[in-house]
């Protein structure tokens, strides 16, 4: 039989982005106490002056909680309260810094983690697993230390990567996964994690450069980068998005236009600089596209 602790009953949520979002959600309707909401500070967006709160940050106020900037103002939370309103367990999910040794022992944390550790340790692991061709990924449930996702795991769930799986369909997919292995470890007790088995691997932040179409790649790894969200090329000498294309043959490598068609890709949907997204016939055609010209150029 797994022996497990006691279920902690006040948290301390750390997270920053859209997929943070519904774990904190379903703590909250799962009757947890949520202390207090560590996320980034408010950010400028663009060339813009007024400055944009996190997803989280959003979430949080709607939910009436208190929200800091920073590991020990979220600890400091409840420092004039009584004890039994100060967190007895810190909740990590995509919150995008590393939490500092002391603050760790000032309070323990788990943290929900978007791979099947240790493959994908770091701050890209959906978008490299996606791009890397992987047929499954997951998620971890992780003691948090002071190295890069490197805790032992509490426990973990497996979620297939189809061959039309995008991006964003993958991150659904992980939170929901994610957000009902997070519920339902915490109200049954955390058991004894288990030290992390097998070749570490890292997942980087993606840059723009990582998302520019590379034609002389064969058709299926081309198809990978447009699943994932955010593909651009060059035509004419300007930017165009690709958002959506078939694959047709998975090994062919082409550079030129042919009908609808380059390489072993079917385009389907794009957004040339400073328009809307339209189908690629209609770009072509008001483009008025030469039927061998070249994309990347």
């Amino acid at each position: 039989m797994t022996t497990r602790a006691a279920a902690p009953q006040r948290l301390l949520f750390l997270g920053t982005p859209e997929m943070a979002v519904p774990c904190l959600d379903a703590l909250i309707a799962a009757g947890f106490q949520v202390v207090g909401v560590v996320t980034r500070v408010d950010k400028r967006r663009g060339r813009g002056t007024v400055e944009t709160p996190s997803a989280v940050k959003v979430a949080a106020l709607r939910l009436g909680l208190p929200v800091v900037h920073s590991v020990d103002e979220g600890l400091a939370l409840g420092a004039d309260l009584r004890a039994d309103l100060r967190a007895d367990l810190g909740v990590v999910v995509a919150f995008g810094q590393l939490v500092k040794p002391l603050a760790l022992a000032r309070l323990p944390m788990v943290n929900l983690h978007f791979s099947l550790l240790p493959r994908w340790r770091g701050a890209a692991p959906v978008e490299r697993a996606l791009l890397a061709g992987d047929t499954e990924t997951g998620v971890c449930l992780m003691q948090l230390d002071e190295g890069l996702d490197t805790g032992p795991v509490f426990a973990h769930a497996r979620v297939p990567i189809g061959a039309l799986t995008t991006g964003d369909s993958l991150r659904r997919e992980l939170v929901e996964v994610g957000k009902k292995l997070l519920v339902d470890e915490l109200s049954a007790g955390l058991r004894e994690p288990q030290p992390q088995a097998g070749e570490p691997s890292y997942a980087a932040k993606l840059s723009s450069e990582d998302l520019q179409i590379n034609w002389s790649l064969p058709a299926d790894r081309i198809d990978r980068v447009i699943r994932l969200g955010g593909a651009w090329t060059k035509l004419r000498g300007r930017r165009l998005k690709v958002l959506a294309a078939e694959l047709i043959d998975p090994v062919a490598i082409g550079h030129s236009v042919r009908g609808d068609a380059v390489g072993g890709l079917r385009l389907l949907t794009v957004q040339p600089e400073g328009k809307a997204p339209m189908p690629f016939a209609a770009f072509a055609n008001g483009a008025r596209l030469l039927d061998d010209e070249e994309v990347g150029q």
